[in-house]
């Protein structure tokens, strides 16, 4: 059974437009993968299209060598791939703790315990909130709450779209070193950022999305040394 997460061929279409067009990308465990590109490029809506949110047209998706296409979305995260979706969502009129106990719903009562302890070892900003409406909480605080979700999963791979949207560059300090505690502990990682110089600081690989497709795929430092085929696709 070949390890890793693939996209093979990948269309995708809404409303009679298509928006992803023959996406080919694979993302191994263990690694963080960026995925670039200017608004409106599809990196969303791959994303959306992997986590089974979005129904793709057609193409593959392999998680460690069993299709996940046209699961649903709660059979792809029970499988072990986990969405963190741009704008630090929660479940706003939940308080912190119970936002973490949903995201744990698939354990049992003592994994569940362990899964939460873990992830406020991660975020120990957070014990002191467990109580509070997690609408009321700063955006950063939701991203830790969003990002603790996905730890209590439990993920192989996990989806981290535009992890730094809206928030303080010190916030964003903050949270991207927990991406790289992921990867070091065998997590496949997909990090979808608009600041491209983290991006290109912490990935092992990398993927530039233009108008629904790839444009370029290879490693952060080609992309470093020839930043004209980064700034062709945002200016496309």
């Amino acid at each position: 059974m070949s390890a890793g997460l693939t996209v093979r061929g990948l269309d995708l279409s809404r409303n009679g437009k298509a928006i992803l067009h023959g996406i080919d990308l694979a993302l191994a465990p263990g690694r963080i993968t960026a995925l670039l590109g200017a608004n409106g490029a599809g990196k969303s809506s791959l994303v959306l299209a992997i986590a089974g949110v979005l129904p793709a047209t057609s193409g593959a998706i392999n998680l460690d060598g069993h299709s996940i296409m046209g699961l649903r979305p709660e059979t792809i995260r029970a499988s072990g791939l986990a969405a963190v979706p741009e704008g630090h969502q929660v479940l706003n009129e939940l308080s912190v703790e119970d936002n973490l106990k949903v995201a744990g719903s698939h354990l049992s009562r003592a994994e569940l315990r362990s899964a939460i302890d873990v992830a406020l070892g991660t975020f120990p900003e957070l014990r002191e909130r467990l109580q509070a409406r997690s609408g009321n909480l700063s955006g950063g605080q939701q991203q830790m709450v969003a990002l603790a979700q996905a730890i209590i999963a439990k993920p192989r791979y996990l989806l981290a779209d535009e992890l730094s949207f809206g928030l303080a560059p010190v916030v964003v300090a903050r949270l991207v070193p927990v991406l790289q505690d992921l990867a070091a502990q065998g997590v496949g990682v997909l990090l979808i950022e608009q600041f491209t110089h983290i991006a290109l600081k912490i990935a092992h690989a990398v993927y530039v999305m233009e108008r629904g497709k790839i444009c370029f795929s290879g490693e952060p430092r080609e992309l470093i040394d020839n930043p004209a085929i980064l700034h062709s696709a945002y200016l496309a």
